[in-house]
């Protein structure tokens, strides 16, 4: 791993591309990548990759892991399983393949049987924050047989917050899935709450009383922050709550305030302009109007 040199990014969103801008400022890294929106000239991934000339462009997954050190899986959570599979006819033996997505244990599991039936080995991480402003850095628990073998070369390329957890598949998962239950949960529950408080007129008495349950130095920002995550990643922390829920039924829980928080995470994505207003009430009120606007075009 300390000669680890040819790397690969599976995925060129936006941890892809905050990992590839990382890792190419090391001495001698040769990044490669594939995304499967590089088909697609007006997508994100593609107008990042244009504007990354350092970094190879690849046709196909098999393109992009043929002979690299190190395969970093960074897609969305449903495409885990695939592209793992996109790739390992091409790992090449002894490679690290460090998957980084959101999923619930016995997807990570199934990815890990993929990868190491290829003689590759696999290296499972849960991201533990969001990518900024640490990106590279970013606190993330890693799992598996070659865990700590990561562990102990990967600070030389950056990830310094790469920590050991487990040498069990899925304890990593499990821990940042649960977590991710009650994060997203009261993302969700703040927005559902500030919405109808806003509608009294009452926010403010509101999160006033919530400093007798849980102190904080100040509400009405922590508000503000959580719903702009959900606002601005919806779409994405909705996928993430769908393998939260998948994570509590492999453990034989019931997932109804999950399932819930996926509802909730999308309706927020669909509110995205709002994020852009400086204040709590001029988010909500923005939210409010335009929930109106499509309540009446809906009524005739």
């Amino acid at each position: 791993m300390s000669a680890a040199r040819r790397i690969c990014l599976l995925g060129f969103g936006e941890v892809g591309q905050a990992l590839g801008e990382d890792l190419g400022m090391v001495p001698g890294v040769k990044l490669s990548t594939f995304d499967i929106q590089f088909d697609n000239p007006a997508s994100v991934p593609s107008l990042a990759i244009a504007r990354a000339p350092g970094i190879h462009r690849c046709e196909a997954p098999s393109d992009a892991a043929a002979n690299a050190e190190l395969v970093i899986s960074a897609v969305t959570a449903a495409q885990d399983i695939a592209a793992a599979r996109s790739v390992a006819d091409s790992l090449a033996p002894g490679a690290f393949y460090l998957d980084v997505n959101s999923v619930s244990p016995g997807t990570k599991r199934r990815v890990f049987e993929l990868v190491a039936a290829s003689g590759a080995r696999y290296v499972e991480a849960a991201v533990m924050a969001p990518i900024f402003p640490k990106r590279i850095a970013v606190p993330m628990l890693t799992g598996g047989p070659h865990a700590e073998a990561f562990c102990a070369a990967a600070a030389e390329l950056g990830f310094t917050g790469a920590e050991f957890c487990s040498a069990r598949i899925g304890v990593p998962s499990a821990t940042k899935m649960c977590r991710s239950v009650i994060i997203k949960g009261m993302e969700s529950l703040l927005t559902e709450s500030m919405l109808a408080a806003r509608r009294y007129g009452v926010e403010q008495n509101v999160l006033a009383s919530l400093d007798n349950l849980l102190a904080t130095d100040d509400w009405e920002e922590l508000a503000r922050y959580m719903l702009s995550r959900s606002l601005e990643h919806g779409q994405r922390r909705a996928q993430e709550m769908r393998e939260a829920a998948e994570t509590l039924r492999e453990a034989g829980v019931s997932p109804w305030m999950s399932l819930a928080t996926v509802e909730r995470q999308l309706e927020a994505a669909g509110f995205a302009a709002a994020r852009s207003r400086e204040t709590l009430a001029e988010m909500l009120d923005e939210i409010l109007e335009e929930m109106t606007t499509t309540e009446e075009k809906a009524n005739g």
